[in-house]
């Protein structure tokens, strides 16, 4: 199992990590690390710095976004697959993590095109630090080398959970973070193959790649951030 950098840094809570890593740090009564958790509209749970100001960003520098399945995905996945032919193997699931990565980085440097960002690779007073991770991640009919005529078929292609933490590039200054878990939300059982979960998870990919850049320029308004105003609960 890959053991994201991102997720060393910190840990989130365990019900959306699903045990994914060692139980380090979480959020204790709304707050992470100084950061506060509030109201959130777009991901599951949003955590801000008290009065931080996003109105600077103009550009944003993204991190290759890392990806780890959910613990034991692969031994599951082999548990009633008689055909050894017909197994997940080590090669499958690179194949899969590796499509995930670069889909995502793809969709995620587009959206931030599309909302008005510059996407740079270089820090900067105008630079917000975007660093995400995709874990949990749970392809439910994984493509193998199935026989002729054989079809795996699946009434979703399966879920994952986004973690993404925004910093400032210069200082380093973490200024929040989000998690949100998605699945593919499919409506009936369909033939599962490569195509058809890229396709799947192509959608989820492009939905938190447009929430998070529609996110910085709704922070961008709101700045600075009033703790008060939208911490949850309140």
């Amino acid at each position: 199992m890959v053991r994201p950098k991102l997720l060393r840094r910190f840990v989130i809570a365990p019900l959306l990590l699903a045990a994914a890593v060692p139980l380090v740090a979480q959020p204790v009564d709304g707050n992470w690390d100084g950061l506060l958790e509030v109201k959130a509209k777009k991901m599951d749970k949003v955590y801000l710095l008290p009065n931080a100001d996003f109105k600077t960003y103009t550009k944003v520098m993204i991190d290759p976004t890392e990806v780890s399945f959910k613990k034991n995905w692969q031994r599951d996945q082999n548990r009633d697959r008689l055909d050894l032919a017909n197994r997940v193997s080590d090669s499958d699931a690179r194949r899969i993590i590796d499509e995930a990565q670069k889909g995502f980085d793809k969709y995620f440097a587009e959206a931030y095109t599309k909302a008005g960002y510059q996407v740079v690779s270089a820090p900067g007073p105008d630079v917000l630090h975007i660093s995400t991770a995709i874990i949990n991640l749970d392809v439910a009919a994984p493509d193998t080398a199935l026989s002729p005529g054989d079809r795996t078929f699946s009434r979703d292609a399966g879920e994952a959970t986004l973690v993404l933490e925004v910093k400032d590039s210069v200082s380093g200054q973490v200024l929040g973070r989000a998690v949100d878990r998605q699945d593919t939300s499919d409506m009936g059982p369909y033939i599962r193959n490569s195509v058809t979960n890229a396709a799947a998870f192509e959608q989820v990919f492009k939905k938190w790649a447009e929430r998070s850049a529609d996110g910085l320029t709704d922070l961008k308004e709101l700045s600075p951030v009033n703790p008060s105003a939208l911490q949850a609960g309140n």
